[in-house]
Parts: C-alpha cells; sequence; structure tokens
C-alpha cells in the first residue's frame, strides 16, 4: 500500500533531517491511492500556541543568552522570557539534560506564569526585585517556593531558585523516562499535581527558541543529537517517532485529499510505540464498510475501517492515532502510557492493501478530521521526524 523511516555525533550534532468531547462515525479516507472513504466509528484540549518565535531549528549549538533581544511569542512578554533563559542556563551550568530544562521552565510557567513574585505575607519580599505579587501560602519567586527552600532573598533570585528546582528534580527516580507533571510534582508537592502537563508543549518551543533547538534532542554517547527520537528514544520535548520509516502516502495530498495521517511502510510485526506520554482513549478493531469486525486477518483495499487501532489522548489536547494493527493492541482504554511504549505491533488489518502504520495527530482533542493536522511538521518540530518526507 504505502511506502514508507534519525545519526549521533558527540555534543552536539545533527541526526538528519487530556478531556475531548468525542463525537461518533466520522468518514476518513481508507489507506489505499485512490479515492475510497470508509467510516472510523466512535471518533470525536488546546493545541494552538499562537506563537511568533525565532527559528526552531535544532542547530547543536545550545548556547543561551539571557541579555539582548528574546524571541516574542504571544503568551509571554520579553521579561518572562529572559526568566525562562535563565532558567535554561541554570540548567546547563549544572550539566542537566535538556528535558530537565524543558520540565524546570514547565513548573515555572504553572507556578508564577515565569514572574519573579513577592508575597504580601513574606516580610522583606516586596524590597526584593520582583515582577508582581502572589498570595499562595509562604511562597514566593518563579518557582513560588517556601521558605524551608531558602532565605527570601534567594527563593526571589532566579538562578538560586532555578538550581534548588533541578537539585531537587535530579533526586526523583528516573526523571527524564515518566511523565512531566510527575517529575514536576516530586519536586513541587503540588496540590494541583496534574497541573503542570498542560505547559509541556509550550515549554518544549520555549527551549527550542532560546537554546537552539534543544527540546528536539535525545542524549546520545555523552551528548545530544537533534531529530534522532525513534526506536524508543524520547526527545527532550517529550515526544518520539512511533516507528522508523520513511512516509509514503502523505497528508491530504493531491490524490487523496480526505487521507487525514500519513503511512509508514514497515515490515509486519514491527513494534509500534506511544508517541508522547497520554491515556488510550480507544483501542479496538474497528467494523470495515459493511459494519464486520474482522481484524485478525489481513485487510484489503476497500474493505474500509482502520482495522486494529488505537487512539491516545496526550497533554495540550492532542491526540495520536495509530492503525492496521497486526493483532489486538497491547494497551487498554483508560491506561496512562508513557512516550516509547510499545502498544502493538505493525500488521495490515482493515482497508489496506500491505504491512504499514497510518498514523494521525490531531488537536484540541478533536478526533473527527475536523482537528486532524499534518504529522510530518508536528513530528519534525519535537525532534522525531517521521523519516522520507525530506
Amino acid at each position: 500500500m504505502s511506502d514508507h523511516v534519525a545519526r549521533p555525533l558527540r555534543r552536539p550534532l545533527r541526526a538528519g533531517a487530556l478531556a475531548a468531547a468525542l463525537a461518533a462515525a466520522f468518514t476518513l479516507l481508507c489507506c489505499t491511492g485512490g479515492a475510497g472513504a470508509f467510516f472510523l466509528t466512535e471518533l470525536g484540549g488546546t493545541g494552538g500556541d499562537g506563537l511568533r518565535l525565532a527559528s526552531q531549528d535544532c542547530t547543536g549549538d545550545f548556547r543561551i543568552k539571557i541579555t539582548g533581544e528574546m524571541p516574542r511569542m504571544s503568551q509571554y512578554g520579553e521579561i518572562q522570557l529572559r526568566n525562562a533563559a535563565r532558567i535554561v542556563k541554570v540548567g546547563q551550568e549544572l550539566k542537566v539534560p535538556p528535558r530537565g530544562w524543558v520540565i524546570a521552565v514547565a513548573t515555572a510557567m504553572q507556578e508564577s506564569r515565569l514572574r519573579n513574585l513577592a508575597n504580601p505575607t513574606v516580610p522583606g519580599s516586596r524590597t526584593q526585585p520582583n515582577e508582581g505579587v502572589g498570595s499562595d501560602h509562604d511562597s514566593v519567586g518563579l518557582f513560588q517556593q517556601r521558605a524551608g527552600w531558602g532565605t527570601v532573598a534567594q527563593r526571589m533570585t532566579p538562578e538560586y531558585a532555578a538550581g534548588k528546582f533541578y537539585e531537587k528534580l535530579l533526586q526523583v527516580p528516573d526523571w527524564e523516562r515518566i511523565p512531566l507533571t510527575q517529575a514536576a510534582q516530586a519536586v513541587q508537592i503540588s496540590a494541583f499535581p496534574d497541573a503542570y502537563a498542560k505547559h509541556e508543549m509550550l515549554a518544549s518551543t520555549i527551549v527550542n527558541a532560546l537554546a537552539g533547538g534543544a527540546a528536539r534532542t535525545v542524549p546520545v554517547d555523552g551528548g545530544q543529537a537533534c531529530d534522532a527520537a525513534a526506536a524508543g528514544r524520547v526527545a527532550a520535548s517529550g515526544w518520539t517517532a512511533p516507528i522508523p520509516g520513511g512516509v509514503g502516502s502523505g497528508f491530504r495530498t493531491a490524490d487523496r485529499p480526505a487521507h487525514n495521517g500519513v503511512d509508514i511502510a514497515a515490515p509486519k510485526g514491527l513494534p509500534i510505540r506511544a508517541a508522547a506520554t497520554g491515556r488510550v482513549l480507544v483501542s479496538r478493531c474497528d467494523p470495515d464498510r459493511a459494519g464486520q469486525v474482522s481484524c485478525k486477518v489481513d485487510g484489503w483495499p476497500g474493505k474500509g475501517g482502520c482495522g486494529w487501532f488505537v487512539d491516545i489522548l496526550h497533554a495540550g489536547g492532542i491526540v495520536t492515532r495509530y492503525c492496521h494493527l497486526v493483532d489486538k493492541p497491547l494497551v487498554r482504554v483508560g491506561q496512562v502510557v508513557q512516550a516509547g511504549e510499545k502498544i502493538g505491533q505493525v500488521g495490515s488489518s482493515g482497508n489496506s492493501s500491505g504491512p504499514h502504520l497510518h498514523f494521525e495527530v490531531h488537536t484540541d482533542g478533536d478526533r473527527s478530521s475536523r482537528g486532524a493536522i499534518d504529522p510530518v511538521p508536528f513530528m519534525r518540530d519535537r525532534g522525531a521526524p517521521l523519516r522520507g518526507t525530506e
């Protein structure tokens, strides 16, 4: 059916080029060339960031400056982005991998909106340099740290506050692999433990803009490799390619304008991995055009249906879809999966002419065709490019 597939150096290098209202029965296009449409039954966040940023390219030069002109964006001003730069710079100085920078920036986004906050209940805080006043217990600063974290002056010094955050983060077991919100919560012990997740995508974008695309890297041989998140390696952004392979049939091409994803050719049985941490929304066999649930055999062009498939809801209302699995998925509805976790194997069930993965990305928690976006630039910007597309 379709034809469809990252090189490391030492630091630095390039590797080449949650919820939603669910709807029922949305028409999608099948995964064979041509115009045969099929119905993916029971398919139904916030994806748009309104960014006006500098280049997100992964340059391999992750040096950061806290003076001079800052990138521009709609949600945060220059002072806030300068604070983010301070956080990243401290992480660099402490030799914390870029994943830690993303976690730290996302945490400060939740705690203070990247502002160094004083507190009227904390004597002396309002005489310290500040960018506003908060009111959370005796918390102050970018990370809203309480008295046990240091003196008022220390906690309201961005570099000190960031350093204390990283110090505690590095003590969290498996902090680079667990969901961002869990890692942040382990440090902050917040009353809202799930609040950090929604900032992950934007935090990654900020890190990319400030530090040469660093959120697009994976650790390799003691360094950081750009755009190499595949085969279980997860980028600092928290994303990985679901399979290594080359895109054959692309997103809404001229001959397939209703093709709401991309097809990646791969051998039958190749592991399919969750592209990012999330919660499984759907895990089942999609009925074919005749209404038959028949995914235990290979499909054929015109059969209709997505075959065995999985939908996963990620932070920020992003949904990913994985179709044509060879057998029943390895995950169940409601299960939380981690980025890079095996969820099934490549097959040819449903409307398919050969082994491949049909992969979709949707925004705003909208699982219908209305929410579909081109997966190629989306995954590339997260350091997990779908090979054969550039």
